[in-house]
């Protein structure tokens, strides 16, 4: 059993949020044994919750009390109480733990979870990551506004939207509040559309304040590209899918949600061409570069197959074979800084630096976009701040000092 909280094994659901709680721990005094317990428990219950096939935005106290439960009849020594359990989970400020309902009130609010989730994933097109997100912010406003028992839906006002997100964003971190009130926003539109509300109230939703969102990109170095990749012992199974992965990482800039879902048909050997599923269901063929093809030959070369079925280019090397998660995708990054003696980055800081060393080496915004797949052009532009070459014709000169 692992005394690092960083290297507990978490799976399911909830996987995304183990290395927030682990610091959350550590930074409060926990002991590193101590941590390391307390993930670990997350990780019971999201492997449970996958199995009872239930998502992130389905945690609610109900779930967690059915958890402790089933736990406890398994015989494990370690009991905890529901209220304990629920303390630990309030620790991770990105979680969302939705309250229980009082017993026997009938609300409309599951019916309309419902057709919001169908919106989300039939009209939208969007990811399951990010309608998990989403619903998961719809629960906590729909059970708020159950709660007080207030006016319905069709009477709600501005003020109360605001005052909703003053309230949750005073316990969430810059970057889960702005996801918050994205989320907030996508729901108002929908209640909207639905005209479950009298007013479009999504524009009543504030902005969040934070650092600002036109900074530089933070992109990886190659430097530290080159040593993530060296890190990788090639003469192992797991050395080799490690290189793979962080190759089409670094040099394709896919996100690690498409390296997890790379399914074998998608490589297109004879014309060395390869096929990406990327947000909203959208699909996209790029060039295989021919380092990269040579990464996912070695490593399907020397690969076990998992069961009959699942046709993941990435599988798990121990264990049951099986595809990996993104989160897992994400961990073999971290893993690599490890053995690399670099600071931990993520998985993300790849696909920038992978974007900035296009740039550098000529390629235009619009080519960047297309590698990419970014259909906002605004968004590939934030690339253009770090040619500061291009940039520095542009500069006016400072007053009074020679031009």
């Amino acid at each position: 059993m692992t005394t690092d909280p960083y290297r507990v094994r978490v799976s399911g659901p909830l996987a995304m949020h183990a290395r927030e709680l682990a610091g959350e721990l550590l930074g409060r005094g926990h002991a590193p044994e101590r941590a390391a317990r307390h993930v670990q428990l997350l990780a019971q219950l999201s492997r449970w919750m996958q199995g009872q096939g239930l998502a992130a935005c389905d945690l609610s106290e109900e779930t967690v009390a059915q958890f402790l439960t089933a736990r406890n009849a398994a015989g494990y020594a370690d009991r905890c109480s529901t209220r304990w359990m629920l303390g630990l989970l309030g620790r991770v400020p990105a979680l969302t733990v939705t309250p229980a309902r009082p017993a026997g009130q009938d609300t409309p609010a599951a019916a309309i979870l419902d057709e919001y989730r169908r919106y989300l994933v039939g009209d939208r097109g969007l990811a399951e990551a990010t309608v998990t997100g989403y619903l998961a912010v719809a629960r906590v406003f729909l059970a708020r506004w159950e709660q007080r028992g207030g006016p319905g839906l069709e009477q709600l006002t501005a003020g109360q939207v605001t005052g909703f997100v003053l309230e949750e964003c005073g316990r969430r971190s810059t970057a889960a509040a702005k996801v918050m009130v994205t989320g907030l926003r996508s729901l108002l539109r929908f209640l909207s559309l639905q005209g479950r509300i009298s007013a479009p109230l999504a524009s009543a939703v504030p902005a969040v304040a934070g650092p600002a969102s036109d900074g530089l990109p933070r992109a990886c170095d190659p430097g530290t590209v080159a040593a993530l990749l060296a890190s990788c012992d090639t003469s192992t199974q797991a050395g080799r899918r490690d290189y793979a992965v962080l190759a089409m990482l670094s040099r394709l800039g896919l996100r690690i949600s498409e390296v997890a879902g790379l399914r074998l048909e998608d490589i297109d050997w004879r014309h060395g061409e390869l096929e990406v599923r990327g947000k909203g269901g959208r699909t996209d063929r790029l060039p295989l570069p021919a380092d990269v093809g040579q990464a996912l030959a070695a490593h399907l070369a020397g690969a076990r197959r998992p069961r009959a079925g699942c046709r993941a280019v990435f599988t798990r090397v121990h264990g049951p074979a099986a595809e990996l998660t993104s989160s897992a995708v994400g961990q073999i990054v971290a893993s690599a800084c490890g053995r690399a003696g670099v600071p931990v980055i993520g998985a993300h800081r790849l696909r920038h630096g992978a974007a900035t060393a296009m740039l550098r080496n000529g390629a235009s915004l619009a080519e960047i976009g297309q590698v990419l797949r970014q259909s906002r052009p605004a968004t590939t532009a934030a690339y253009a701040k770090v040619d500061r070459a291009a940039l520095r014709p542009l500069a006016l000169p400072w007053p009074g000092a020679r031009s």
